[in-house]
């Protein structure tokens, strides 16, 4: 439980990071990136959330049909968990390349010394297309997971427990959408990234649950994306960096 504590307070720790004089210049892209995209991510959860709802209301059990006003605001917050996790995936794959050198700047800050394994922005460039496949595998890992996950929503008496088990996977899976800036900084490629996190899960949970937390926050949303490379960036540095 401390380590779940731990973990979310990082979030805040990365909304003071990013704030620092002479790392806004790195935030600017990140979060100009992240606007555009939850804008369009807030007003399709509008009009698609509804949709979503009576969707998934209309497959509950005859039986079950007196939960109906109980259950809508639970599948709404599925509706909203799965629309903003899911622009979450996009903002992250186009804004890649800027988020490692957001990582990198972060880090630099934090300890005083360079990332070796950085290049600053001469090597912006040239990292496009390996931060593009490293996104990739992520999605793959994600897919082979989220479908199964999405056909509990189907499964009668199942589905009234599946949003929960949908927000653990959000959690989790922001955790390594997040780390793998600072620790790809490193080399540290995508399964050794799962080990690293799977180490002390709890961290990785609630970190992980933070980002989701701002991920849903309409307004907030926007600064989700740089305040979790920060915080992301600095639980790399006081809890991960000394266990490689």
């Amino acid at each position: 439980m401390s380590d779940l504590v731990k973990g979310f307070g990082f979030l805040r720790e990365g909304l003071h990071l990013m704030h620092q004089p002479g790392l806004r210049r790195y935030v600017a892209m990140p979060l100009l990136i992240s606007t555009l995209v939850f804008s369009a991510a807030i007003w399709f959860g509008i009009h698609w959330t509804g949709n979503l709802v009576g969707w998934l209301l209309g497959h509950l059990p005859g039986w079950l049909d007196w939960l109906r006003y109980l259950l809508w605001p639970l599948f709404a917050l599925t509706g909203l968990l799965v629309v903003f996790y899911s622009f979450s995936i996009i903002t992250n794959l186009i804004a890649a390349p800027f988020n490692g050198l957001l990582a990198e700047a972060i880090e630099r800050h934090l300890t005083g010394q360079p990332v070796d394994e950085g290049g600053g922005w001469q090597a912006l460039l040239k990292d496009i297309v390996p931060s593009l496949l490293s996104e990739l595998r992520k999605l793959l890992y994600f897919a082979l997971r989220a479908i199964p996950l999405a056909i509990l929503f189907l499964v009668p008496g199942i589905n009234l427990v599946a949003p929960f088990i949908w927000g653990l996977f959000s959690a989790w899976m922001l955790a390594i959408e997040y780390a793998d800036y600072p620790m790809g900084n490193h080399r540290l490629h995508f399964a050794a990234q799962r080990k690293q996190l799977r180490h002390r899960r709890g961290l990785a949970f609630g970190f992980g649950a933070g980002s989701l937390l701002m991920t849903m926050i309409p307004v907030v949303n926007f600064l989700a994306m740089p305040a979790s490379v920060a915080g992301a960036t600095a639980l790399w540095v006081h809890e991960y960096r000394e266990s490689t």
